[in-house]
């Protein structure tokens, strides 16, 4: 199937929302993808692209045409300042020492980054993220600083067969967030949900998913 029929199959299958009757965005993962791709994308129906590398998030920038852009990947504190106020979401806030320099820039550009705190669900060794216990804090830390908004928050469920398990951490997910939505009303999205998991993720209440392959087809690697 080609791009724009992968899109539309995707946003119909995801047209009733989540298991709350949220409506759910659809996040395209662009890594690797030509600014030819994306663009199909774009004029299919997608309305948010996500990359993954700062380099990547520069070069296509200008070639890209429309969509909320947001950032997905782990970012280094001395390349903030190639996405401030360029991002509409950089969905990777995963620890303090990025919130503080993320913060510090957005306030010297005169600008409001909008931001998802990332919560290492699964306590793996291989992923960054605020570990679940420490998260709402960290919400906390953050919405009180100036040139940060907080919007929610992103987690990458970890690789495993069992259903059980992985609904059980989503459901902590969905937890925070609410804890989260009760008191704040800029807080909106649960950003969860992968082209390998992202149906059970809705089905544990996210609202906004990240899809590369299902869109795109598998990537290659240069």
């Amino acid at each position: 199937m080609s791009i724009s029929e992968n899109v539309k199959r995707y946003l119909d299958r995801i047209a009733e929302g989540n298991c709350f009757g949220e409506p759910v965005t659809l996040v395209a993962a662009t890594k690797t993808r030509t600014p030819q791709e994306i663009n199909e994308a774009i004029a299919a129906g997608i309305t948010d692209i996500g990359e993954n590398k700062v380099q990547e998030f520069r070069d296509k920038f200008d070639l890209v045409r429309g969509g909320r852009r947001h950032f997905i990947g782990h970012l280094q504190t001395n390349k903030i300042k190639y996405l401030i106020g360029k991002t509409d979401l950089i969905q990777s806030l995963d620890r303090e020492e990025l919130l503080t320099e993320l913060a510090a820039r957005s306030v010297r550009a005169g600008v409001t980054t909008d931001v998802l705190i990332e919560v290492n669900i699964g306590s793996e060794l291989s992923k960054s993220g605020y570990p679940l216990r420490e998260a709402f804090a960290a919400y906390e830390r953050a919405q009180s600083t100036a040139g940060l908004r907080v919007r929610g928050f992103m987690a990458m469920l970890p690789l495993s067969e069992d259903a059980a398990l992985l609904g059980g951490l989503a459901d902590d997910m969905r937890a925070l967030f609410e804890r989260a939505v009760a008191q704040d009303e800029n807080i909106r999205y649960l950003s969860m949900g992968m082209s390998g998991d992202w149906e059970l993720c809705l089905g544990h209440g996210a609202n906004m998913i990240r899809l590369g392959t299902a869109l795109f087809g598998e990537r290659t690697y240069s």
